[in-house]
């Protein structure tokens, strides 16, 4: 009789394709990004937001790196595609949303549209997962984009980032506040509006 065949620690690991250490590392900025907000939100040290937007900035170097080496060593794959889906759900839709939280953007109004933000995100990543195939055409590698890519989420970070170094978080954010029905909307936090509109658009954007 046989006996049952064991998996082995971190067989998984093992089976990774070099693109895909890349993709972690993405996750892995993401994921110190938002540490480094929560170490703002403690300190009110305004270094945190640098770093946590220079988080996000590393993360897209990765993001970029890790298609590039599955290209180039051809070795695509359904798991390397839905990794690197959850990876930028990660460093390019919480990151950037904590971000906007932590620098200021925390009345209700300001958490249903970066709540809305990341859902966009999800979503958008979702539909490219299902499409990608159709939009590719004869050959394998995708024309264009519908809707912005969600990395398109470091303009926003950007933006932040240059607002805290000029002061301008929490009670000082630009364009200041409203209230509505007793509830705090900070106006800025309508560029994660926008920016989370664009990503589910069927705008067609060309793939570079």
């Amino acid at each position: 009789m046989k006996k049952p065949k064991l998996h082995k620690p971190f067989a998984m690991i093992r089976e990774f394709q070099l693109a895909d250490w890349f993709t972690l590392a993405n996750a892995v900025c993401g994921t110190g990004a938002i540490f480094s907000m929560l170490t703002y939100l403690q300190t009110n040290d305004v270094r945190h937001v640098y770093f946590a937007s220079g988080m996000v900035f590393v993360a897209l170097v990765f993001d970029v790196l890790d298609g590039r080496i599955a290209r180039w060593r051809q070795k695509n794959s359904i798991m390397g595609r839905e990794l690197d889906s959850l990876a930028d759900i990660i460093s390019f839709g919480v990151a950037p949303a904590v971000i906007g939280y932590g620098c200021g953007m925390q009345g209700l109004y300001d958490r249903i549209v970066l709540t809305c933000f990341v859902a966009c995100g999800v979503s958008r990543l979702a539909r490219y997962n299902v499409t990608a195939e159709a939009l590719s055409g004869d050959g394998n590698k995708v024309k264009y984009f519908e809707g912005t890519p969600i990395p398109t989420s470091l303009l926003l970070v950007i933006l932040l980032c240059w607002a805290a170094s000029q002061g301008a978080v929490h009670d000082s954010l630009w364009f200041g506040r409203v209230v509505i029905a007793g509830f705090t909307l900070h106006p800025l936090v309508l560029v994660f509006a926008l920016s989370g509109s664009l990503m589910v658009s069927r705008i067609r954007f060309p793939k570079l």
